[in-house]
């Protein structure tokens, strides 16, 4: 019995002496000055920085800096240390050899479970024949939403009157958001478009969406904002009251000046039209109603577009019988192309030939008559007086 425990014990010196020899064959100064080069020369995260909540991958790539035919063996790897990034997936665990010069990427999938802040979860790569490489990820948590508002909008709205909304997009983040698309949707509305696709916006970056309404009723206009932070969907809802009335900044074109001529039975019309709103009307035009009959040369007078405070001139011609006054009809398209008219009703002489200033309704030459016969009856009265003191 002695001596079968002398033997074993001698065996097991024997095996340690064996076990050591190899461990001290694989550390040597060779290996750790090479596992030295080694390093990380990469770190990305998707997405860059994460809501809390969100899922993604942070990559880890390494490095092997030696030449010479120098190759490093690894033999696990893993992403751990943090717990507001918590990493979802399995560690690398099976060997592998980094020739010289050559790269090997470690892919991990994580949760945000933290807040809003910088956290560093703690990537490690064992090597056969060194240490282990250590390196600290810097990973950012940011609650902060993209932004959608609204630039300018009328200030009312009418019943199926085309109107449009300025809108933009703007993307406060420190990362890049993609896949961006606004949704326009209400009761009794229609709109165009329905999706405006905006697609990536980078940090700090803005985009205009525009689009039209066309409101059937008030309502409420619902915005729906669609985008992905890495593979993560997100949303940012805007409500938009539409109420009827009148618009404070719409245009107003006016006619002003207005002078009937009777040309043997064609009448005449001219005057100006001044534009007493805030905005430009669009394909100003003048023309006569019923009960006149429009004639050449001007039966449609078009004055143009006008500017704010701007004004024009106008002419129409036309034809009318028995009739004391004729509606003039003003009409202009806003931006959007809604067309709007109003009506102005114009007294007029049917009686006898010459002009008549509109609306006084007497005709300039018995006036011109009546002076002539003042102007001699004076005339005469002063020589009469004159015969009677001498």
């Amino acid at each position: 019995m002695k001596t079968v425990r002398i033997i074993s014990l001698l065996g097991l010196v024997l095996l340690s002496c064996v076990m050591v020899g190899v461990v001290a064959g694989y550390a040597t100064p060779e290996s750790i000055v090479a596992a030295r080069k080694v390093y990380i020369s990469s770190a990305t995260y998707d997405p860059a920085v994460f809501f809390p909540g969100d899922k993604g991958t942070i990559t880890i790539e390494v490095t092997n800096g030696n030449a010479n035919d120098t190759g490093i063996s690894v033999n696990h790897a893993t992403l751990s240390g943090d717990t507001a990034i918590k990493t979802t997936s399995r560690p690398y665990d099976s060997s592998s050899s980094l020739g010289p010069g050559q790269k090997k990427s470690y892919s991990f999938q994580v949760i945000a479970d933290g807040v809003d802040g910088t956290y560093y979860p703690t990537f490690s790569l064992s090597f056969r024949d060194a240490d282990s490489l250590y390196y600290r990820a810097m990973v950012k948590i940011e609650n902060t939403p993209i932004v959608l508002t609204i630039v300018d909008q009328p200030d009312t709205f009418t019943q199926g009157k085309k109107k449009t909304i300025y809108a933009q997009v703007a993307n406060p983040r420190e990362n890049t958001v993609r896949n961006i698309i606004l949704s326009v949707s209400g009761t009794g509305i229609t709109s165009t478009p329905l999706k405006i696709f905006v697609g990536e916006l980078a940090s700090g970056a803005k985009v205009p969406v525009n689009f039209s309404v066309t409101a059937d009723q008030p309502t409420t206009l619902n915005l729906l904002l669609n985008y992905d932070n890495g593979d993560n969907p997100h949303t940012v809802n805007l409500d938009v009251p539409i109420t009827f009335g009148v618009d404070k900044k719409q245009a107003n074109p006016v006619m002003s000046n207005v002078i009937v001529k009777n040309d043997a039975g064609t009448f005449r019309i001219t005057g100006d039209v001044n534009n007493a709103g805030l905005e430009t009307a669009n394909t100003v035009m003048v023309t006569s109603l019923a009960p006149a009959v429009p004639q050449d040369p001007y039966k449609t007078y078009v004055v143009g577009a006008l500017k704010p405070d701007d004004f024009g001139s106008f002419e129409v011609t036309f034809s009318a019988k028995n009739v004391e006054s004729i509606p003039l009809q003003l009409s202009f398209k806003d931006a959007d192309g809604n067309v709007y008219s109003s009506l102005q009703d114009v007294k007029i002489s049917t009686s006898g030939a010459g002009a008549a200033a509109a609306g006084t309704g007497l005709p300039i030459v018995p006036i011109i008559a009546a002076i002539v016969i003042l102007a001699v009856f004076i005339g005469g009265w002063i020589l009469y007086l004159k015969k009677f003191k001498k």
